[in-house]
Parts: structure tokens; C-alpha cells; sequence
């Protein structure tokens, strides 16, 4: 496997994603920052952040699939949502939670941060995401 994830015991948990990944691949994908918008550049979801996450989810899916990966090979997942704070936590784990099955993501995920911005490059975008992975 290309792609191993673990958690340390010595580390902070528990957390719904692993702490570390190693990839042992030599090709390397990275998927750009990722948002509610489907093929032809709709707005989906427009002011529902689980909505917008599903969406930019699907789409980082589509961006991996491009290169020949899935989220299997991820090593790194980076979330950027605008205005954060704790209580809109549930509503960022609803949008992963309704597409685990779907995309087939990793339980617990692979390393992720959320960095909470003022705001995206678009007033209606609350979430963004990128994706890097490894393939042999």
C-alpha cells in the first residue's frame, strides 16, 4: 500500500482523523483548493456549510480521480472555512459524515487541518478544500 496512517499513542485523541501519514509513492498528486461548485461552475448549496463541504468533497473526488487516485492515497487533507468558529463544528462534520460511504473516505481520515479564514476569494464560498496524495 502506498499510503499508511496511524496515530501515535503518545498523541492527542481522540480526533476523527489520523495524526501522521507515510507515503511511500513516488508520484504525487496535489489537488487544488476545491469548492461548492459542479461542472459547469453552478453555485451549489449557496449559504449551507454541510452542503458546501459535500460538494467541495465530491469535487476533490473528481480531482483525484483525474490522476488515477482515490482517498485511499491521501496523505493530507486542508480545509479553509470562512468565519469559524466551534459552534458551526457539527455542521463541517455533517457535510464528511454524508459522504464517507459515497467517496469511500477513510475512517478515521487521514491527516486534516481546518483553518478558519475572514473569507475566500468569492463572498458565497465557506469552504475550500485540498488534497494531496501519493502513488507508487
Amino acid at each position: 500500500m502506498t499510503v499508511r496512517l496511524l496515530t501515535p499513542e503518545s498523541m492527542f485523541q481522540p480526533v476523527p482523523y489520523h495524526h501522521v501519514a507515510i507515503g511511500t509513492g513516488s508520484r504525487q498528486i496535489h489537488v487544488a483548493g476545491q469548492i461548492a461548485r459542479d461542472g459547469e461552475a453552478n453555485r451549489i448549496a449557496t449559504g449551507d456549510l454541510t452542503g458546501q463541504v459535500v460538494q467541495a468533497l465530491r469535487n476533490t473526488a473528481r480531482g483525484l480521480a483525474g490522476a488515477g487516485a482515490t482517498f485511499s492515497d491521501v496523505v493530507r487533507l486542508r480545509f479553509f472555512v470562512t468565519e469559524w468558529s466551534p459552534d458551526k463544528a457539527d455542521a463541517f462534520m455533517a457535510g464528511i459524515e454524508k459522504v464517507v460511504e459515497e467517496l469511500e473516505l477513510p475512517q478515521p481520515l487521514p491527516p486534516v487541518s481546518l483553518i478558519g479564514v475572514d473569507y475566500l476569494f468569492e463572498p458565497d464560498v465557506l469552504v475550500e478544500v485540498e488534497a494531496f496524495a501519493v502513488l507508487d
